[in-house]
Order: structure tokens, then sequence, then C-alpha cells
């Protein structure tokens, strides 16, 4: 199914909601720890996958603001489970040239994950063939929130004007300054919502929803997305005459 994918059209930037984890386990008579221990298998094989195609910017949904208020035991689990993942996955990493970002309010992170985190965000800052961004403790609004602060304060402290704030200041101030905007956002499990994920860089994105649970994603789902984004058409507000 690779060999229908068009490498000239390949979307800059994929960011996935990865949904689904606890309905699977539930599904399998689990707790839903099990659900998020098996997605882990997902998003390898999904950041490989983007990798081997080309795709330079792919961002994954792990843990969102709203997710802090799940049962405890859940949250200690999934945080467990991301120090562990990210000491297995260094060498797949690096194997790949992959670098890996995070963004989100990262201080709200367990003491130890944070410094797992920073340790393999060092360990990979070199690499240069894709960007795997984390979003972490992240939600959109509280993005948006701190920019506005940011730049209220530039304004109060006549660093910048009113007359100077546009939407390339505004995109300076987020945590996504240094990443284009995306161009494919994917939710899998068959919910369609966006979950305040990423609200001003999926402006014009194209919305992907699959009813796949995120454990059993893979990468015939991935191709499966990058084709259908390929056959639509992109018009940025122009009309279909104006494209042609």
């Amino acid at each position: 199914m690779d060999k229908e994918i068009d490498k000239n059209k390949l979307p800059k930037h994929i960011a996935i909601i990865m949904d689904g984890n606890g309905r699977w386990a539930k599904k399998q008579g689990l707790l839903r720890v099990a659900g998020h221990e098996k997605g882990t298998i997902a998003v390898r094989e999904t950041v490989e996958t983007c990798a081997k195609l080309g795709i330079k910017n792919l961002s994954l949904y792990a843990f969102s603001t709203e997710n802090w208020n799940r049962p405890k035991l859940e949250v200690k689990t999934l945080m467990k489970l991301l120090v562990s993942s990210l000491k297995k996955e260094l060498n797949t990493l690096n194997k790949n040239n992959i670098k890996l970002n995070a963004i989100g309010n990262l201080e709200r992170l367990p003491k130890k994950v944070k410094a797992e985190l920073e340790e393999v965000i060092q360990a990979t800052q070199n690499n240069s063939h894709m960007t795997l961004t984390l979003a972490l403790s992240y939600g959109a609004r509280e993005e948006l929130v701190s920019a506005i602060k940011n730049i209220t304060q530039k304004v109060k402290e006549n660093t910048i004007t009113l007359e100077d704030i546009s939407e390339n200041t505004i995109d300076n101030y987020l945590y996504t300054h240094n990443m284009p905007d995306v161009d494919l956002l994917i939710r899998t499990s068959g919910e369609q919502r966006i979950s305040n994920f990423m609200l001003w860089q999926i402006a014009y994105a194209e919305l992907y929803f699959t009813p796949i649970l995120w454990p059993d994603f893979r990468k015939e789902n991935l191709f499966e997305a990058i084709i259908d984004y390929q056959n639509r058409e992109r018009r940025f507000g122009k009309t279909s005459e104006q494209l042609n």
C-alpha cells in the first residue's frame, strides 16, 4: 500500500490523537493500563514508518492537561510507562536519526519523568531526519493563554507595540514555534473531537478519523490516512478554479 503514496505530496507535519487504549483493554477484559502498554507498540511502528516514508514532523498527543484528573493509579502507571519507554526507545531514535522534542506544561511532570525526558532530548538533539514531538501535560488553551501573557508582557515592557502583533507573533510564542503547522491530524478510536490539541496549529489541517483503537493501529492504517490526505484538495480558502 505504501507504493500508492506519492512521496512528492507527503504532509510536512502529521499529528496524532492516540485514543482508545482504555476501550481496547476493556474489550480484552484487562485493566486500562494493559491498553496503554499495548499502545507503545503502535507508537513504535508509527514512528518508524513515518521516518521511513520521509515525514519530517510527527507529533503524538501522549498526555493532556485534563488527563491529570484521571485516577491516581492510572496517572502513576502512565508516567512509569513513559520513563521505561523513553529508555527503551533511545537506541531506536538514534538508529533512525530521529530528534525527540516535547511540548506542554512540562514543569508539572514528576521529577524522574522530566529528567528522563530531558536526557533523551539531549541525546537525540543532533538527529536530523525527523522530529518526534511528544505533547505531555499539554493543552492548547493553556498554550494560548501562556502565549498571550508573554506577548502582553512584551507590550508592557515596550519591546513590541500592539501594531506589531500578527499571526507570526503568536506563532513565535507557542510551544510549537519551531515547527510547521499541522497538515494531517489523525484521531483513532472513532471519536470525532479535537480534545484541546493544537487548536491554533490545525487551522488548515486535514482531519482523519478512524474507528481503529490505538493499540491496533498499524502502518497499513497510517498509509490509508496519508493516501486519503493526498486525495483531498487543499484550498486554503481559495476556489478549485483558482488552484487549477
